[in-house]
């Protein structure tokens, strides 16, 4: 054979050697027994896939989740509810937070609500109204029956008049939605009360096998009422009633919810001691994990259907 040949020869020799060496040592290495005990036991492979999936999770569209923002005006209410190019706001705060609360919807570029959701005529629930009702595009503007001869209520219905729309009463017995969201209104069930807390709307939501619970400033008096229908109220999510206040969170009413979590929307050292110890201790008593504005500041609550997160 000439030398030439035998060059070649050996040089397919090495190469068919490594690509056995690659091959077969390879297999060997993935089947080693300890190496699979190591996969199999809670090491550094299993912990990075169980962070990929969380990224995956975090990183969905926007449109296959819903959004709820609980967002941090001080002492009163504001959520947003986002469901893909759908947007839902529930109160807008106090008079001195509607700048804050301008500035964070504008950070989300929002520009239209097809529902926006006044609970009761209460200054730390409609103080931002005449604000939002002013500058956005709605569809329609959900308000119980009842008024109130305060400044802030005349300046919100006064921009409302300018829009050329009205308010519209809540239906209880009708099912809204909001994108691939539904939601219903559970009260107010009466026409009068004593205590405009109770006239608040109080709203359950579901999207897919999640749901939740909004409020108001709805106190015991009102639970009684909602239990009263025998409806469906539980859900994974509950807003607390009031701030936390005593008035509000029968031990009743949350059994029934039966909520895995909560969140109270209160301002930091307010005055009226908000929340109250009897809530707190209700909440810990059950083993609901509980979020606070006063603590956290904005909370956001994300669903895709089935798994529910925070982010703080």
């Amino acid at each position: 054979m000439k030398k030439k040949q035998k060059r070649l020869l050996y040089k397919l020799l090495s190469i068919v050697i490594f690509f056995a060496v690659v091959i077969f040592g390879g297999y060997q290495v993935t089947t080693n027994p300890d190496m699979l005990d190591d996969i199999k036991s809670n090491n550094y492979n299993q912990n990075e896939v169980e962070n990929t999936q969380s990224d995956n999770l975090i990183n969905l569209d926007t449109s296959e989740n819903i959004k709820i923002h609980y967002i941090d005006v001080g002492q009163g209410d504001s959520i947003l509810i986002q469901c893909g190019e759908h947007n839902m706001l529930i109160d807008a705060g106090t008079n001195s937070s509607e700048e804050d609360l301008i500035s964070y919807l504008d950070s989300l570029n929002i520009q239209k609500f097809d529902y926006i959701v006044g609970t009761h005529t209460h200054e730390d629930h409609i103080g931002g109204m005449d604000k939002i009702v002013k500058k956005y595009d709605f569809d329609s503007i959900l308000f119980p029956k009842t008024t109130s001869n305060t400044k802030t209520f005349e300046n919100f219905v006064t921009e409302v008049k300018n829009k050329n729309k009205k308010l519209t009463a809540p239906d209880t017995t009708k099912t809204y939605t909001l994108g691939d969201a539904t939601f219903e209104i559970l009260s107010p069930l009466k026409d009068e009360y004593e205590d405009q807390n109770n006239y608040s709307i109080v709203i359950k939501l579901k999207y897919k096998d999640t749901s939740f619970l909004f409020t108001g400033d709805a106190e015991k008096l009102v639970e009684e009422d909602i239990l009263d229908t025998n409806k469906d109220i539980s859900a994974d999510v509950i807003k607390i009633g009031h701030h936390g206040s005593s008035t509000s969170t029968s031990e009743e009413f949350l059994k029934k919810v039966n909520p895995k979590y909560a969140v109270i929307s209160l301002g930091k050292d307010n005055s009226y001691g908000h929340p109250h110890k009897e809530t707190i201790e209700l909440l810990e008593n059950y083993n609901i994990k509980t979020y606070r504005t006063d603590e956290l500041g904005t909370i956001i609550c994300t669903s895709d259907g089935k798994n529910i997160s925070f982010n703080k």
